[in-house]
């Protein structure tokens, strides 16, 4: 049904206004579109033949155009790029627009599914009960594979208007608009750009999606006066992630949260002058007009007085509504209390921004707060866990010429300040990168105290546990931090809760899908019996990526999936890059992934499945698999092509040069490239840019084989049917292999120096399609969502011209490199070509890096 859905709601409507965008009077389109099918034809069939991309292009310049000089060539490719990029923006909003008739709402991941498995009688008091202690925080960071800029989401929101109704001039009219508006971002964004560009989503989508949601969940509870606006809190990296990026400043926090207290001031300020058309009665329009004026008061006003706490405002709402009920028979207090709502959730800072360094930055930067301070001089770097817990020695001045040194001092005094502006949730939460042990956590201890709080310190320290030996650790580092009696101190001030974060990222680039996804899963399990042994609640905080190498894919049946020996009253995730667009670009898709979300958590609280549980046999399977796929990772890794072939055969370099994000593309800007200090995004997107999903299959069919092979594939297909936890690693695995497409880079395998290693590849690729149809019992990947397929086939196609445009870039500047060429000219229109290409693969993708 969803695929017939897709194909008469999406397919056939891209089909139609495709043919309209190619009778625009744009520069260039109009040739450009005619010829862009014959190109794909050309790709798809010389492809198939086995044919490399330079010798594809060359024979359709050669019989299907009059394009004879090698600069109209490259011009002409420039144009493709250019209307493919707006293809991919025309199905993205189709596929928004027809976004509530492709997600069924009786589907799984609705809180209607959930009210229907209650008994009616205590169904309000129930959910009432569980969402008083239940939490999501969506966390949107500045990851650098967000694409579009404002202009062109304002766009799309617009398309999408137009095409729910049909309105075929204003389609044409923003197509239009569409085309003449740049994509390309001529010089690379600051960090305060990044925070400006996300922070629209926040204002557009988030204020009314959330606070709508809020309020149809307080109808399904019994006191809802008593909730809280804490089921749903937002974070932001934008401003206060520091890790690799060098470019975010202590002044660049400071401005990011007065710009997110400024532009919900800025909305709460509009809501109110909306209220006031329909609440003139007496008494209550004065009292609307007094908050206003303080609200317009707090968005101009620069100095102490003129700020304004959640407290007040709701306050004054209380009033306001007392005196609506009283004397007014309570008219239009339902609008009174959609905006009440929006203040219990958002606050007076939008969201909390969080602060994240690598433990090797902030121990450096320790080392030097130690050696201003006289009686800790000759102990710099000395200083055990127990010493370090117990530092409180006030430093008032440092002393150091390096920049990110200083901002990691700073910032604990930034933190203050903001939480003195715009109240302690605006940022009270610093993650550390890395975390390799409790030393790390101890040290950011010692400095909150040394640098800026001498009582109670109102900041919740977060160890980023990535890589497999530290998730193995995990548990074991937690236990020495809560039986530490300084630390259990600051544990108890902060409600007993405890927050740890873990990587999906780093975790796959380090160890391979299976052995990532199931470590995770070990260290949830052992944090958790630990932290409920100790009597402190933990809350894992899921560092996800888009695509399933880094976390992704279908989150909700993740969650749902995860029984009662993981700690499951709250979901904290992190949204980033292109998925952001495509998750929660929309009114509806945002208001959808965060009831899906919502109703996960609601799901593990209100009812213990016990077939959520693994069996010994189930974890056993799960062990195996995962150490035999992380053996046949760590030997392709080792292997001393791994990081070559990247380098020389991927567009991994071009990650850092184009200018999508603030963030450079590895830790350390040293010459040689170093794995270990690779990031994981442009690691998972170099492979997506191939057509070659390594991080998301790689392993995964060699360890099914080995189990085959020993006899013991029916525990792995018993495993498969009673499991949503691997039935989901297998759906997201096959989404994967679905965006892979081995035929683009097949003319490796001549490679004098690579070929061997893209077999290797290509062999593990073919043997991972084979072992995930065999345990799931399906005759094709993703046959149980095959609209999502469709859209992914639909997408593949439309950029396939792009993608073979960007291997014959890259084949030509490798030409120019092996024979010592010094042609700067066309060296530097080929990279343009590379970088170029990378945004419409990345945003048809919606979930590559």
């Amino acid at each position: 049904m969803q695929s017939e859905t897709f194909q008469n709601e999406v397919e056939l409507k891209y089909k139609l206004y495709n043919s309209i965008f190619l009778t625009l009077p744009l520069d260039g389109i109009h040739g450009t579109g005619i010829l862009i099918p014959l190109m794909k034809d050309e790709c798809r069939k010389g492809l198939e033949k086995g044919k490399s991309p330079v010798e594809i292009l060359d024979h359709f310049f050669e019989k299907q155009t009059n394009f004879t000089s090698e600069d109209e060539q490259l011009d002409f490719m420039f144009r493709v790029i250019s209307y493919i990029e707006r293809q991919v923006v025309l199905l993205d909003a189709l596929e928004d627009a027809a976004f509530l008739d492709l997600h069924d709402a009786r589907r799984v991941g609705k809180i209607e599914s959930i009210k229907s498995r209650l008994d009616s009688e205590e169904r309000k008091e129930k959910i009432g009960e569980a969402l008083k202690n239940l939490a999501v925080r969506i966390v949107l960071t500045a990851h650098p594979t967000q694409f579009y800029p404002s202009t062109v989401l304002a766009i799309i929101n617009d398309l999408i208007d137009a095409i729910q109704k049909n309105d075929l001039l204003e389609i044409k009219m923003l197509l239009t608009q569409l085309g003449k508006t740049p994509f390309f971002k001529k010089e690379r964004p600051t960090p305060y750009d990044e925070a400006k560009s996300l922070s629209w989503y926040l204002e557009n989508i988030f204020y009314q999606s959330a606070s709508e949601l809020y309020g149809d969940l307080l109808k399904e509870v019994s006191n809802p006066e008593e909730q809280a606006g804490n089921v749903l809190t937002f974070g932001f990296w934008p401003g206060g992630d520091r890790d690799g990026n060098p470019f975010v400043k202590v002044d660049t926090t400071i401005a990011v949260a007065d710009r997110l207290r400024s532009i919900l001031l800025a909305n709460y300020h509009t809501d109110i002058r909306k209220l006031r058309r329909r609440l003139s009665f007496k008494g209550v329009y004065e009292k609307l007009i007094a908050l206003e004026e303080r609200i317009l008061q707090a968005v101009n006003g620069e100095d102490t007085a003129s700020r304004i706490q959640q407290e007040e405002i709701l306050s004054s709402l209380s009033v306001i509504e007392k005196q609506l009920i009283d004397e007014h028979d309570g008219f239009f207090v339902d609008l009174l209390h959609e905006f009440r709502n929006k203040v219990l959730l958002f606050g007076t800072h939008f969201a909390g921004i969080d602060i994240r360094q690598d433990s090797r930055i902030i121990k450096n930067a320790f080392d030097v707060l130690c050696s201003t301070a006289p009686e800790l001089k000759d102990q710099t770097g000395n200083l055990n866990f127990e010493e370090l817990t117990n530092l409180s020695t006030p430093v008032s001045m440092f002393q150091s010429d390096d920049e990110v040194v200083k901002d990691t001092l700073s910032l604990f005094g930034t933190i203050k300040e903001i939480q003195h502006r715009n109240g302690e949730k605006a940022c009270n939460r610093i993650i550390i990168s890395n975390c390799r042990g409790e030393d790390d956590v101890a040290r950011v201890f010692a400095m909150a105290k040394m640098c800026a709080w001498q009582g109670e310190i109102p900041l919740d320290i977060i160890p980023l546990f990535e890589t497999i030996d530290d998730l193995e650790k995990a548990a074991i580092t937690m236990r020495k931090l809560y039986e530490n009696e300084q630390y259990a101190k600051h544990l108890e001030f902060r409600g007993k809760k405890q927050t740890i974060m873990l990587g999906f990222s780093d975790g796959t680039k380090d160890g391979g899908y299976f052995s990532a996804n199931w470590n995770i899963y070990k260290a949830k399990e052992n944090i958790t019996r630990l932290s409920r042994e100790m009597g402190i609640t933990v809350a894992f905080f899921d560092g996800r990526g888009g695509p399933p190498a880094r976390g992704g894919g279908n989150t909700h049946k993740f969650y749902s999936s995860l029984g009662n020996t993981i700690e499951n009253r709250e979901i904290q995730v992190t949204i980033q890059g292109q998925t952001i667009s495509s998750k929660f670009g929309t009114h509806d898709s945002a208001r959808f992934y965060q009831e899906r979300l919502l109703s996960a958590v609601l799901e593990n609280s209100l009812f213990d499945d016990p077939d959520k549980l693994l069996s010994d046999t189930d974890r056993v399977v799960m062990e195996k698999l995962s150490e035999y796929s992380l053996a046949e990772y760590q030997r392709f890794k080792s292997s001393d092509k791994f990081v070559p072939y990247l380098e020389k055969m991927s567009a991994l370099k071009y990650y850092g040069k184009a200018n999508i994000g603030s963030r450079p593309g590895k830790r350390k800007q040293s010459e040689k490239l170093n794995f270990e200090d690779l990031r994981a995004i442009p690691f998972v997107g170099a492979w997506s840019q191939m057509k070659q999903n390594v991080p998301g299959f790689f392993g995964v069919g060699s360890s099914l084989k080995k189990l085959e092979e020993e006899g013991l594939f029916d525990d792995c297909k018993k495993l498969y049917q009673s499991s949503l936890f691997f039935k989901t690693l297998v759906a997201n695995s096959m989404q994967s292999i679905c965006k892979s497409y081995f035929k683009l880079t097949e003319y490796m395998k001549k490679d004098e120096e690579f070929g061997d290693f893209w077999t290797w590849i290509h062999d593990e690729y073919e043997l991972s399609i084979e072992m995930l149809l065999k345990v799931s019992d399906q005759d094709e990947l993703m046959q149980t969502a095959l609209f999502l397929k469709d859209s992914i086939n639909l997408r593949e196609e439309m950029v396939l011209p792009l993608i073979t445009i960007q291997q014959y870039a890259l084949i030509k500047i490798r030409e120019l490199e092996r024979n010592n060429e010094t042609n700067a000219t066309k060296y530097s229109i080929l990279q343009k070509l590379v970088i170029r290409s990378l945004y419409g693969n990345i945003n048809a993708s919606r979930n590559s890096a």
